[in-house]
């Protein structure tokens, strides 16, 4: 009996503490509602600031508020703040139970996104919007027009990517064609420089040629030396014609030397013997008959 008495205090309090928190939430879901309440009302008077604080107090007080973050989403919207919109409406879509409410979520985020020229994330929200309403007429042609818009962005892009590489490629050709030139211009410099060069080294040879033209003689041989060696030669030519003395012998010219000396010797020997007898002969004064 003690145990089930426990028991049945323990299911009393139970029912209880459930009571008051089922009168919590109500009670949350009562002041949500009069927060959205006031934020339809500011918002029907153009006053979207204060609506869209009222609509912040209904999800604090109550986060699961599809209404509050539906109109929340709306009011971000009609103020521009496309982002922000589609933050509220996906919110309010993760929550919402039924389809009719998952459906009108949709519908308004793909709204917002072509709004925002976001086509292909259009087309994906107005699909998820179909699923949950397929015979909303006024869905299916917004996504045609999604599509058509997404179609035309991807043109787009592909024809910028295509521009972009064949300005690449020009701008690649360009520097190409540059560098080309450039060595070529280099190449005519250096093949200039060369003949240059070449025609330089052509007027020194044709110069020292010259000059050595000028020291030869008409024979082609150097001036300077064939007058040397014609002096040689002539030297040359005289010594050859006097026999060398050999050892022990007197050289031509000593011989003659020595027999002109003799002869002078001879000569002054003679004078001197015709002086002695002229002055031993007797003069005669008268002639001989």
């Amino acid at each position: 009996m003690k145990y089930l008495a426990t028991l049945i205090v323990l299911l009393v309090s139970l029912s209880s503490f459930s009571q008051e928190e089922e009168k919590a939430q109500l009670l949350a879901l009562k002041k949500a509602n009069d927060f959205v309440y006031e934020g339809n009302n500011l918002v029907n008077e153009d006053d979207y600031v204060l609506a869209e604080m009222e609509y912040r107090k209904a999800i604090s007080e109550n986060p699961k508020s599809i209404a509050g973050a539906y109109n929340l989403g709306n009011a971000y919207y009609t103020k521009g703040s496309f982002d922000e919109a589609v933050f509220r409406l996906e919110q309010a879509a993760t929550t919402a139970t039924s389809k009719s409410e998952k459906h009108k979520a949709f519908h308004n985020i793909g709204t917002i996104l072509m709004k925002g020229k976001k086509c292909k994330e259009a087309v994906e929200a107005f699909k998820s919007a179909l699923r949950n309403n397929p015979a909303d007429d006024e869905t299916r042609y917004n996504l045609g027009l999604a599509k058509e818009c997404a179609k035309e962005q991807q043109d787009q892009e592909d024809q910028n990517k295509d521009d972009k590489e064949d300005k690449n490629e020009d701008q690649k050709d360009e520097k190409d064609n540059k560098d080309n030139k450039d060595n070529k211009e280099d190449k005519e410099n250096k093949d200039k420089g060369d003949d240059e060069n070449k025609d330089d080294k052509k007027d020194e040879g044709d110069k020292d040629k010259k000059e050595g033209d000028d020291k030869k003689d008409d024979e082609g041989k150097p001036k300077d030396e064939k007058e040397d060696k014609g002096k040689d030669g002539d030297q040359d030519r005289k010594e050859q014609q006097q026999p060398k003395p050999q050892p022990g012998q007197m050289s031509p010219q000593q011989i003659k030397n020595l027999l002109e000396a003799m002869n002078n010797q001879e000569q002054a020997v003679q004078e001197k013997m015709n002086a002695e007898k002229v002055k031993g002969v007797k003069v005669k004064t008268d002639k001989d008959w």
